[in-house]
């Protein structure tokens, strides 16, 4: 996990463990990162900090119980507390270098401000390394240090997948692949495979217009991309748009659609009259922008999908995406944050709002048409549970089986990341 540029990693660790400590107090990991990162002038050194910071929360869980294990008191300051977490990370990852992590974890606690502290970070990394064995043996017994997740988080995979809990939660600690979605307006996935491999990249295909390119690069080393020839976007956050059916000359829309990775997919695939709606009004220009950068066309408005009077013109849609708010516990590995952050009476929270979202949209869907519930979440009070109580409450709603998908749920695997759809149809009158 240790970066090149050994110089600066004192540096590296000291905007880590800034950020660290930041989302330890509750702001989220967007929030903070470029005002963390910020002081890091070189690039690489950049890099290396937030490899530094996923990494640290990703893996979070053993660092704060050894760190526990090896004071004889609790630690108050939060930012040197943080920046053992991110010493030690890098430590347990990397044992072969030790003497350099060690020096170099020092150097950032006089970068921190924190002169006082050189010697509790010299002295706790010396003595995991000393008693590293029976450290680790002492810790391995906890849930929360062995699947690097909340308790209550680990308790609930485990009790509603019991034969798949363990890939989940696994899956959620790794870093995400690099997943394209190749425009169908520009191209094809095989052929963009091969412009891929002209500049030493490989594209794997996983999906119809889903490739994972490895190794993981920037959207700068991607041909094409800024001339709108491929979008990034998970394969699973890809079938949203396939699950549609979406036709030439249908009204579509795609509530809740920010950042407009789907809106685009959806116009990608068909001539369609697009409303791609955004309660976010600092986030709907990034739908505008997607859409640009890819020559795509369709109308963008803030609104709340839960509130249509304020923004609906009345003319049913044929086809309707929410991709509502919800945990996004089924992409925890892009956003290591959210594991920490979020409480487990969120789920219910989000559960209302969910229901809330499809009885709201519900009657702006033309009859015949059809209904996509989305989240990327892998609890089921937010997805199954959201899908058969507003079922019951429609009386002209039809649940549509999807194929390929364990009762609606793709659970997050090595290609793509956790989502849960579910497709409800409107009857026809008469």
């Amino acid at each position: 996990m240790t970066p090149a540029g050994r110089s600066s990693l004192g540096e590296q660790y000291a905007a880590a463990a800034h950020a660290v400590a930041a989302v330890l107090s509750g702001e989220s990991l967007t929030a903070v990162r470029e005002t963390a990162l910020a002081p890091l002038r070189d690039p690489r050194a950049r890099a290396g900090a937030q490899a530094f910071l996923y990494a640290t929360l990703r893996a979070y869980g053993p660092a704060p119980a050894l760190v526990r294990l090896l004071l004889r008191r609790p630690l108050t300051d939060t930012v040197l507390a943080a920046l053992l977490y991110v010493a030690l990370t890098d430590l347990r990852a990397n044992p072969a270098h030790a003497h350099t992590v060690v020096d170099q974890a020092v150097h950032a606690a006089v970068s921190l401000g924190r002169i006082a502290g050189k010697g509790l970070v010299n002295a706790v990394l010396r003595n995991y390394l000393r008693h590293r064995a029976s450290l680790e043996q002492r810790i391995g017994a906890d849930p929360e240090v062995a699947w690097q997740h909340p308790r209550w988080w680990v308790d609930r995979v485990r009790e509603e997948w019991p034969d798949a809990w363990q890939g989940v939660l696994a899956a959620a600690n790794e870093p995400p692949p690099l997943c394209i979605r190749v425009n169908a307006r520009a191209g094809n996935a095989a052929a963009y495979a091969a412009r891929l491999a002209e500049v030493g990249l490989a594209g794997r295909p996983a999906g119809a217009e889903a490739l994972i390119v490895e190794p993981p690069v920037g959207v700068e080393s991607l041909p094409g991309f800024h001339e709108g020839a491929c979008s990034v976007q998970d394969a699973g956050a890809q079938r949203a748009a396939h699950l549609l059916e979406v036709a030439d000359g249908q009204r579509v829309l795609d509530a809740c659609a920010a950042p407009g990775g789907k809106a685009a997919h959806i116009l990608e695939r068909a001539r369609v009259d697009l409303l791609a709606l955004e309660l976010d009004a600092a986030r709907a220009p990034l739908i505008e922008e997607n859409l640009a950068r890819l020559r795509l066309h369709g109308q963008v408005r803030v609104g709340d999908a839960a509130d249509p009077q304020e923004w609906w013109d009345g003319r049913p849609f044929d086809r309707i995406l929410a991709d509502v708010p919800c945990t996004a516990s089924g992409i925890a590995r892009r956003h290591p944050d959210l594991k920490w952050l979020r409480r487990k009476s969120d789920i219910a929270q989000f559960a209302r709002s969910q229901r809330a979202i499809v009885r709201a949209l519900w009657p702006l869907l033309a009859p015949g048409g059809k209904f996509l519930y989305a989240t990327c979440s892998v609890f089921q009070e937010e997805n199954q549970h959201v899908r058969d109580a507003v079922a019951a409450e429609l009386p002209d709603a039809l649940q549509i089986r999807l194929p390929g998908l364990r009762d609606g749920q793709l659970l997050p695997a090595a290609d793509h990341d956790g989502f849960y759809y579910a497709m409800l149809e409107k009857k026809r009158t008469g």
